[in-house]
């Protein structure tokens, strides 16, 4: 087991990284106050690893919550079922909520913790490469309003992750690429040498080999950490955290919640900011390429959907959590490696990226 740390002084919290972590009591019961534990998760995963978890707590008065799946139910509706049943069994300040799932179940939990009674601990248990890699880490819960992806939330951090690396063995292939368009991220952003060794290492991540496994959620849990120690509110350096998620939150929200996976949007968007910093001269025709072949090679879509225009993509790309005064900022790239959030482009410029022909551009490559 590997064990990292975000590092946000008094709320500070470990990263437990491992294979069969969800039997090992221990990693759980420092961070459990009282004697009632909630645990979230949904109709996909409970078969498949609520029994391990109930196990490892059975000295718990436990509530089990089992939502629906599916970024669809990542609603109002859903969440007052969290709720629910935390009244139904009397769940007091000093209850404890677990997050057994995906993105989907994590934002939704840790969300329900912010609330329920102003505030209970909240432990992530994430199950899908990307919750593990991206959403479980840092803080942000919320759920989907229909005219905005994650419009309504809180920041709340959990009192930990436990990653168990063996949940990724029952994922579909097309959600492990998705992760991977959130792994592939921390090397664009801010870790060029990781782009590297990710572009050495895909086929063996896609192939469920552990210690590459380990080393790709260890590396992109501890990029986050670092963002997030630095910038918990998304004030500054974090929002680059959020490349190709304007343009790809522009999608999910046009196309319907879950008909794109969060990480294929976020891919096509990578795709659409890759070639905005090309148009800019921050990157290379080369360079942007090397990009688009990597999330090929994880199996991603690069291509944004054919119905969607400029114009049906501004309106959505109008309500972001970025923008300032009317303003649509964007995470684009000075180099692989580097990024930064800006508005300061030509709005021809970014016109001319969102009609690209990105069907041929991708079939050049």
């Amino acid at each position: 087991m590997r064990t990292l740390t975000v590092d946000l002084a008094e709320r500070s919290y470990p990263i437990h990284i491992g294979t069969d972590l969800l039997r090992q009591s221990q990693l759980f019961t420092p961070h459990i106050v009282g004697r009632k534990v909630a645990i979230v998760t949904n109709t996909t995963v409970a078969p498949l690893y609520l029994q391990a978890l109930r196990e490892a707590l059975h000295s718990y008065e436990l509530t089990e919550i089992i939502l629906p799946d599916g970024e669809s139910y990542k609603n109002w509706e859903t969440l007052q079922l969290i709720f629910d049943a935390l009244l139904r069994d009397k769940h007091d300040r000093k209850t404890t909520l677990i997050a057994l799932g995906g993105g989907v179940i994590g934002d939704m939990t840790g969300f329900a913790a912010a609330c329920y009674q102003r505030g209970v601990n909240f432990i992530q248990v994430p199950t899908t490469l990307l919750s593990q890699v991206d959403s479980s880490v840092g803080g942000k819960t919320g759920i989907n309003h229909p005219l905005g992806k994650n419009m309504v939330g809180a920041f709340y951090q959990p009192q930990a992750v436990v990653i168990d690396t063996a949940t990724l063995h029952t994922l579909p292939s097309r959600e492990l690429s998705a992760g991977l368009a959130e792994v592939i991220k921390y090397g664009f952003i801010c870790d060029e040498p990781f782009l590297v060794w990710l572009e050495e290492n895909i086929e063996l991540i896609r192939q469920l080999d552990n210690p590459t496994l380990m080393e790709t959620i260890e590396r992109s849990c501890a990029a986050k950490a670092k963002v997030v120690s630095a910038d918990e509110r998304e004030s500054g350096v974090r929002a680059t955290l959020n490349l190709g998620h304007t343009f790809g939150h522009a999608i999910e929200t046009e196309q319907g919640y879950g008909v794109w996976l969060h990480g294929e949007a976020v891919s096509a968007g990578t795709v659409m900011a890759l070639e905005m910093s090309k148009q800019l001269g921050w990157l290379t025709l080369a360079q942007r390429d090397r990009g688009i072949k990597l999330l090929v090679q994880a199996g991603l879509p690069v291509v944004p959907p054919q119905s969607m225009t400029a114009d049906t993509f501004l309106t959505h790309m109008a309500v972001d959590k970025k923008n300032i005064d009317g303003h649509i900022r964007l995470v684009l790239l000075r180099d692989l490696g580097d990024s930064v959030v800006t508005a300061e482009y030509p709005a021809d410029l970014l016109h001319d990226t969102l009609t690209a022909d990105y069907a041929t551009i991708a079939s050049s490559i």
